[in-house]
């Protein structure tokens, strides 16, 4: 007779698991809760003590760890001195076990989690058992996921045991179970000693893609274990196209915009730097300015809002070939109205404020680059002001504007404004003067000439983008300062009548 050790945690769907080996003629053994669980339920199981002959100890801590588990779990088949070993000591085989650990990450997740809460949902028999019968795969399943009872059943049922490829892949879960506990504990008791020096990260494939950034590069989608707001990993995705590798970066720049503002907000975005965004009263009249801002370059982009999408906007929105488009809602209207357009990608996503910091990693050969994403937002005052020319009210919520876009755009950045919206966009150039140039010909080109608001996400060292901007219309200036020249920046403001604020924070987006 064949015979299943079961102990678990995650008891979803185990009572007709067990049920169905019994039907196939398995006897089982059980512990604890486990146990109990499967009595109640009518399952007659034997007990974990039955089998090593020793009560379970230390509050349940001390259970399997015993010869009688391990030697049956761990003994070869194929060696007749294993075999005999058991024999002698009075070990019967175990063909099967079904363990899932400890819920040490819902523990963790607790706001009131104390240390010795968390160290108590430690399981250290369970991972010793797991990793015994993945060790010998070749004569035990091992089965940790729920989701692979129905599988395991169903091939017990058909051909008496397991293929070797089946218990591999059980094999391989299993370990991957226990890597990810031990990271998740490694994590937790690394912060609790003050250890920084390790970096554990843990994601699941949400999406194979059919490229990278290019055909020839192969690519995946992973997310985050924890569901988090202003996230494509975890949003809805209503209608349209697989989204691709660069679709995916875009929407996340576009999310990582949106994040900033909370009055009625649309940003328009193309090779991850806004090239139109706008605030408004309304949000037909943020994306009315936003796409108005720049036309040609909204051209198969992608659009974001921070309001539900109403059929004002999508009639707006319907003629114009676009990517993606991103709110947090949709009304009914709007999605009739999108539906139209069978390849346009409609994101819902969650737009939930955190004050949570949120990490960003990138990687680089050989390495990986942590820090937490730029998501300060400075209140400017006039206070700020450096010039003898001061700012008006008007110039201060389009100077406000204007810093909260430009830390979005690559560095060098300029952000050209008026009236809350976008005008002109200089992105990525190796000089500010570059990026200045190529915002303020875009703002002339449209048509503004006069009262234009400049914001550059670096200090202006010398007066010669002063200068440029002011020949433009350009009548005020933000900036980080912070150069030790800043004086020149300003003698050419004074000189020309044009107000500039220090923010005294930069935001360089690489």
């Amino acid at each position: 007779m064949k015979r299943a050790l079961v102990s678990v945690s995650d008891k979803s769907g185990l009572v007709e698991f067990v049920k169905g080996l019994i039907e196939l003629g398995w006897e089982i053994i059980a512990t604890g809760g486990t146990q109990k669980l499967l009595e109640n339920n009518g399952v007659k199981t034997i007990g974990i003590s039955e089998v090593t002959g020793f009560p379970e100890i230390c509050d349940g801590r001390v259970k399997t760890l015993h010869p009688k588990v391990h030697g049956g779990i761990l003994a070869r088949r194929d060696v007749p001195e294993h075999m005999q070993t058991l024999k002698e000591n009075g070990i019967e085989t175990i063909e099967l076990v079904c363990v899932n650990l400890y819920p040490f990450r819902q523990t963790i997740a607790k706001p009131d989690v104390t240390l010795e809460d968390a160290i108590e949902n430690i399981d250290i028999g369970g991972p010793s058992m797991v990793r015994s019968a993945a060790k010998n795969w070749k004569d035990v399943n091992i089965v940790c996921d729920p989701s692979d009872y129905g599988s395991v059943l169903a091939e017990l049922r058909e051909n008496g045991w397991t293929s070797d490829q089946t218990r591999l892949k059980l094999s391989a879960k299993a370990y991957t179970h226990t890597a990810e506990y031990d990271m998740m504990i490694a994590s937790y008791m690394r912060r609790q000693a003050g250890l920084p020096e390790k970096l554990f990260l843990e994601y699941d494939l949400k999406q194979h893609l059919r490229y990278g950034e290019n055909p020839h590069q192969s690519a995946d989608f992973f997310s985050d274990l924890q569901p988090s707001s202003f996230s494509l990993a975890f949003a809805t995705q209503i209608q349209g196209k697989e989204l691709s590798y660069n679709n995916i970066q875009d929407a996340n720049a576009a999310l990582n915009v949106v994040r900033d503002f909370d009055e009625p907000f649309c940003v328009a975005l193309k090779h991850m730097n806004p090239c139109g965004a706008a605030v408004g009263k309304t949000i037909e009249e943020a994306w009315q300015a936003a796409y108005e801002a720049d036309k040609v370059s909204i051209y198969g982009g992608i659009v974001a809002v921070n309001r539900e999408l109403t059929a004002e906007v999508a009639a707006g929105m319907k003629p114009i070939f676009l990517e993606i488009v991103i709110a947090p809602s949709y009304s009914p209207e709007a999605l009739e109205i999108l539906s139209a357009k069978k390849n346009l990608r409609v994101m819902q996503v969650d737009m939930t404020r955190s004050a949570n910091p949120v990490p960003q990693f990138i990687s680089v050969n050989g390495g990986m680059l942590a820090q937490q994403l730029d998501t300060q937002i400075e209140t400017l005052n006039p206070d700020m002001c450096v010039t003898e020319t001061k700012p008006t009210s008007e110039q201060m919520q389009d100077m406000d504007f204007g810093w909260k876009i430009v830390k979005h755009i690559k560095s060098n950045a300029i952000a050209v404004v008026k009236d809350n919206h976008t005008i002109g966009v200089g992105a990525g150039q190796t000089n500010r003067v570059g990026s200045a140039e190529i915002a303020l010909n875009q703002a002339r080109e449209a048509g503004f000439t006069d009262g234009l608001v400049l914001a550059s996400d670096g200090f202006l060292p010398f007066g010669d983008t002063v200068a440029l901007a002011a020949g433009y219309g350009v009548t005020a200036i933000v900036q980080p300062g912070g150069s030790i020249r800043d004086e020149e920046s300003i003698q050419k403001a004074n000189e020309l009548g044009i107000t500039m604020l220090f923010t005294g924070v930069r935001h360089f987006k690489h």
